[in-house]
């Protein structure tokens, strides 16, 4: 079977389940807002912002410049789509639950993921002002 018969196979389902097909759409419309909000909070700035934390090493903290923040969007965008892809890809496999299942742990993911991007640029942001 080539390639393109198995992603037109696979839309083909994914349109018949209608549960998860708004599912899966529910979750790119998420990803796409929760990196359009990260992309229109981010400004670029000269301050550091802390990113990593590590028990090695001699400052334990370590930071990055500001365009690092935008890595989150991509993040959202990147779980988006890898979860869509693999729920749809589930339902052709294993069947229905399993794939609605994999649907809702990227929406969580995505909420998730918003939630601490928020929690980040609201500490970064005052401190530009």
């Amino acid at each position: 079977m080539t390639i393109k018969k198995t992603i037109q196979e696979a839309l083909k389902l994914l349109l018949t389940d209608r549960y998860l097909l708004v599912l899966c759409s529910l979750l790119i419309l998420l990803s796409l807002g929760f990196a359009t909000y990260v992309g229109a909070t981010v400004h670029p700035s000269e301050l550091q912002l802390v990113s990593h934390y590590s028990a090695f090493g001699v400052t334990h903290l370590y930071r990055d410049q500001w365009y690092y923040l935008l890595t989150f969007g991509a993040f959202g965008l990147f779980a988006a789509v890898l979860h869509s892809v693999l729920a749809v890809k589930l339902f052709m496999v294993k069947g229905h639950s399993l794939a609605i299942l994999f649907a809702w742990l990227g929406i969580a993911i995505v909420v998730l993921a918003w939630i601490t991007a928020t929690a980040v640029i609201n500490v970064w942001t005052p401190l530009l002002q």
